[in-house]
């Protein structure tokens, strides 16, 4: 007997927002047909190269809140949460953390071709406890 889905997170690369968002969709439709909360996360780099960012976790918050505004989640209850570090190490972290059921996340950076599945998907289903569901652009 398959475990219910109760917690679904879906770590998301606001850098490449713009480009591919398809595993934020594939985590929306699953929320909404297993009546899952989703965790909508990012993490920040611990040192900004920018300069003009002075607060990482007010701004990165409120580029999450900006693309959740673009991309509504209707009908689905959504946290939004701003992590600093190592990506793949935040993303499997939080999950052991929050006990997600299942984490929905995208192959690979966009700009990369040249791996069939991307250096922070291949940590984070080589580590997560919980099951891993990788979408391809």
């Amino acid at each position: 007997m398959p475990r219910p889905t109760r917690l679904i997170l879906c770590p998301i690369n606001l850098r490449h927002a713009k480009i591919e968002y398809n595993a934020y969709s594939e985590a929306v439709d699953m929320a909404r047909r297993r009546d899952a909360k989703l965790i909508l996360a990012t993490v920040a780099p611990e040192i900004e190269r920018n300069m003009n960012i002075y607060n990482s976790d007010t701004y990165w918050g409120e580029q999450l809140k900006i693309f959740l505004k673009a991309h509504p989640a209707e009908g689905v209850d959504v946290e939004l949460i701003v992590r600093k570090g190592a990506v793949h190490r935040q993303i499997v972290k939080l999950a052991d953390e929050r006990k997600v059921d299942l984490i929905v996340m995208e192959a690979a950076n966009p700009k990369v071709q040249d791996y069939l599945l991307g250096t922070t998907a291949s940590h984070v289903v080589t580590h997560a406890e919980c099951s891993v569901y990788v979408v391809r652009s």
